[in-house]
């Protein structure tokens, strides 16, 4: 499995190419509305151009805001991936200065702006988690609730009571499965059901 990451804030970076002032702004999105939202917060009207990218797991989105087609936003979307990001939306505003770049210059200002912005931003490690359903009486919930709580990367996401006991809803660290299920069958002498949504 190839490392992805994401970014942990904000970041930004500003170039000047020929007379042309470019400044990207980058940051995490928990989804693609929130992609969309970052986008429409942090373009600048005033801006000649406002190119921008994003990538949500398998999906992604790219606009050239008016410069030639595929001269910023597909550059842009270049420097998120060949970073190994995920879960990152990147605009890069372009206030024009007089002098044409060209295909090849407007390429590699955009994707060079937004790569320098998210080189230097703070990154963090995405793992994949795997959702699940944990089935338990009321005598072990407390015990079953604390040990999972300790477990680095599992979060308990929700739980809903039954007559005997209740069902939480976890996700787990997909390297973490096999752990998880023996800790939950130890802890109740295998009392408990978990399902696993792989």
């Amino acid at each position: 499995m190839v490392a992805r990451f994401t970014l942990v804030e904000l970041s930004t970076a500003r170039q000047e190419i020929k007379k042309s002032r470019f400044i990207a702004v980058a940051g995490p999105v928990a989804d693609e509305a929130a992609a969309r939202d970052f986008i429409a917060a942090r373009s600048d009207p005033a801006a000649s151009h406002n190119c921008w990218a994003w990538r949500f797991g398998q999906s992604y989105r790219f606009n050239d805001d008016g410069e030639p087609s595929g001269t910023a936003g597909k550059p842009i979307l270049a420097a998120i991936d060949g970073q190994g990001l995920d879960g990152v939306a990147v605009v890069v505003m372009r206030w024009f200065g007089g002098v044409l770049l060209g295909s090849g210059g407007l390429m590699r200002a955009y994707g060079g702006t937004a790569a320098q912005c998210l080189r230097e931003a703070a990154k963090a490690a995405l793992i994949e988690t795997v959702p699940a359903t944990v089935t338990c009486g009321f005598g072990d919930l407390t015990l079953v609730q604390a040990r999972l709580g300790a477990v680095p990367g599992v979060q308990l996401r929700d739980q809903a009571f039954t007559d005997t006991g209740a069902v939480l809803a976890v996700s787990t660290p997909k390297a973490e499965i096999d752990g998880v299920t023996r800790l939950v069958m130890d802890l109740t002498s295998g009392r408990a059901v978990i399902r696993w949504d792989e």
